[in-house]
């Protein structure tokens, strides 16, 4: 592969991981609830899922979707059910992060990323239009999986960064001094996501 291809990757990549949405919402709700660890893990395992998916988009996923269009609409009822349940517990649970973790807070913080980024179809979509018109048709196995290792970097490096930047700033702190209303506001964007979703 060119180098030319490689840079409009990772500019891809790039602009897909810092583009708002619930990945995001997900992370600062972590990093405020149980601070850096486990916002730093919340960031480590959306990467996680986000590489799989591009794994799976640059081995010609696209195909099989195309055999099988009921396979997306799966992966959409999936995550907007998984988003409708996170946006209703983050709901209920408004205002009890303390910025204390205990123990399994990283545990968790890595679960709800790898879980966002897996069963969030904007992701399988994103890189099943975006990223496959850039990969040639002669490209190795081992570039394609420099591909994927590639999104998985750019993405956990963003997102850990976010993480890192908001206990840095003492932006996290304030936050959960507003915990209730800030809860309240993420669990509005996740559960109208994932009823979009749905519907």
């Amino acid at each position: 592969m060119e180098l030319s291809a490689w840079i409009s990757i990772a500019s891809i990549c790039a602009v897909g991981a810092m583009s708002p949405g619930p990945s995001l919402a997900v992370v600062i709700r972590n990093t405020i609830a149980g601070g850096r660890l486990q916002g730093v893990l919340t960031g480590i395992g959306h990467a996680l899922g986000v590489g799989i998916y591009a794994l799976v988009a640059v081995f010609g996923m696209a195909v099989l979707l195309q055999r099988f269009p009921s396979a997306m609409r799966g992966i959409e009822v999936l995550g907007g059910l998984y988003l409708l349940w996170m946006g209703i517990q983050v709901f209920r649970h408004a205002g009890e992060g303390s910025m204390n973790p205990d123990k399994d807070s990283g545990h968790q913080g890595f679960v709800d990323g790898l879980a966002i980024s897996g069963l969030n179809p904007k992701i399988a979509v994103f890189f099943l239009a975006l990223l496959g018109p850039f990969i040639p048709p002669e490209a190795s196995h081992l570039e394609r999986v420099g591909v994927a290792g590639m999104a998985l970097i750019i993405d956990g490096c963003w997102y850990v960064f976010v993480a890192i930047m908001l206990v840095q700033t003492g932006a996290a702190d304030w936050l959960s001094k507003q915990g209730k209303w800030v809860d309240r506001l993420l669990s509005v964007l996740l559960i109208g996501v994932g009823v979009w979703l749905l519907v």
